[in-house]
């Protein structure tokens, strides 16, 4: 799948061809685990408008982590990625092909028709949420697949304010970390307050990881779940952060 790599007032092309992880679906996970687990809080798109300073899905508050143990590093790159949302677009209808499950690649079979504006969010940010419930995602050695969820690239469902993407040689899969500084935005100005309280508040963990040659030595790309309406990529949820600072471990 490819991710996210655009923030409000950026150069979307730009962060496109620098920050695009892959969720190749694995092979199905052992039926003896559980993921996720069954006490982790359920997110559904509020219904709100357009996202603003107090519009977003909220990280949830079991997943806070000690900033007190771990690693401290500066100087990353830090970006998002979410779930487009049919109903939010309204582009020309698009006829997608690929496959009809998880376990499948580079199918041609019809997965029906959306609007080509939405095609395009799933091909930039590797999953959208259609009409219908279902989730169309797509990831550069797969191609196009419906689904009953997000993934990531083993298999797991994606959770807003927990999955992360990274290069593996960079920080390996498994890897838990925390957001303790937001750094600055590509212009230089802080983040907007409750965007930073929100990345930082939240446990993340690495389950995802970027095409070859697109992550970088300190790059990470962060899940924050479904967008909330029209425009959202020119919200102050859709960021980019220079300069982060991470607590790994």
């Amino acid at each position: 799948m490819v991710v996210v790599t655009a923030g409000c007032g950026t150069d979307r092309t730009a962060r496109e061809a620098s920050a695009a992880p892959t969720r190749s679906p694995a092979s199905p996970m052992s039926p003896a685990r559980s993921w996720p687990p069954l006490d982790w809080p359920t997110f559904k798109l509020p219904s709100s408008p357009v996202p603003s300073a107090t519009t977003t899905p909220a990280p949830p508050a079991t997943t806070t982590t000690s900033r007190n143990t771990g690693r401290v590093s500066d100087g990353w790159e830090v970006t998002v990625y979410y779930t487009a949302v049919e109903e939010f677009h309204d582009g020309e209808p698009e006829e997608v092909t690929g496959c009809r499950k998880l376990d499948c690649s580079n199918g041609d079979d019809s997965l029906g028709t959306y609007p080509e504006d939405f095609v395009q969010a799933v091909q930039d940010e590797g999953t959208g949420r259609t009409a219908s419930g279902r989730y169309l995602n797509w990831s550069y050695d797969v191609g196009f697949w419906l689904d009953s969820q997000p993934r990531s690239s083993d298999g797991r469902a994606l959770v807003p304010f927990v999955s992360a993407a990274a290069d593996p040689g960079v920080l390996p899969h498994g890897t838990r970390f925390a957001i303790t500084a937001c750094g600055h935005q590509d212009d230089g100005s802080a983040l907007p307050a409750v965007t930073c309280a929100a990345l930082r508040r939240a446990s993340w963990l690495i389950t995802d990881e970027f095409t070859p040659g697109l992550g970088g030595n300190r790059h990470i790309d962060a899940y924050i779940g479904p967008e909330t309406g029209p425009g959202f990529t020119g919200s102050d949820w859709y960021v980019t952060l220079h300069g982060a600072r991470l607590t790994i471990g």
